[in-house]
């Protein structure tokens, strides 16, 4: 699986706090996480990219494994321009959304276990804190997390692979394929506009992959969270057709 994938009236509100205040959530604090040495950027956000790809790449449990050997083959043998592609064929049909939900019937138990994966994990960093969340997401767009235990297998920076991100497509049209499956829909709606949040500063910032990075101006940051974090599924439906960088 590609690496690393809020409700109008409260959203601006949730992103000042995220993008200024300190985190009060429930799940696991900085604090009661061990210290790494070389770490850049804030504690908790590094651990959450940082054991996501523990579960999603490096180290699958036998129930991931075997959903992505159903779901891999699937999206090679019926979207071999890749899954992107597809969802954005089907997404300007009038059958939209329909279509989608019925191409990505064959898979829907591959992802349920894939979006249980990607949650779980969230919430045992950021239950109770969508501030918190919000500015872990921030800070992934950035490319402001520096992680020294990823070397060197990869890029010690915790942000979407590639330059462009093409990730956050891809992480769209998953998380679509869920909603219209029925599959965790509330929870990833609130989750999608901070994908797009991330996908829209990654876009400006354009991150060093191997060295961490400057943060973009904070009024900059709270401007892009204005317009993105309020954002429907249909408006991120419209924002993500446009590819490799936001409209």
């Amino acid at each position: 699986m590609d690496r690393r994938s809020l409700l109008k009236a409260g959203a601006v509100a949730v992103a000042g706090v995220a993008l200024t205040g300190a985190a009060t959530g429930t799940a696991a604090a900085a604090g009661e996480l061990p210290p790494v040495p070389g770490m850049l950027g804030d504690r908790r956000a590094n651990e959450l990219w940082y054991q996501l790809d523990e579960i999603a790449l490096y180290h699958l449990s036998p129930e991931v494994k075997a959903a992505y050997d159903v779901f891999w083959p699937f999206i090679q043998q019926n979207a071999p321009e890749g899954l992107y592609a597809k969802w954005l064929e089907l997404s300007r049909d009038p059958a939209y959304p329909g279509n989608y939900a019925e191409f990505a019937k064959p898979v829907e138990q591959p992802l349920r276990v894939l979006s249980k994966l990607q949650l779980d994990n969230f919430d045992h960093f950021y239950r109770g804190d969508e501030a918190g969340l919000v500015k872990a997401f921030a800070a992934f767009g950035q490319g402001i997390l520096f992680d020294p235990r990823r070397e060197p297998q990869e890029s010690e920076v915790h942000t979407m692979n590639g330059n462009p991100p093409s990730g956050y497509h891809f992480w769209h049209s998953v998380l679509r394929a869920q909603m219209f499956l029925g599959i965790d829909r509330h929870r990833w709606a609130r989750l999608h506009p901070m994908i797009g949040f991330a996908w829209a500063l990654q876009s400006i910032a354009k991150p060093d992959h191997r060295h961490v990075n400057p943060g973009l101006p904070r009024e900059q940051v709270r401007a892009l969270a204005r317009y993105w974090l309020p954002r429907s599924p249909d408006q991120l439906d419209h924002d993500f057709r446009s590819a490799p960088y936001p409209g």
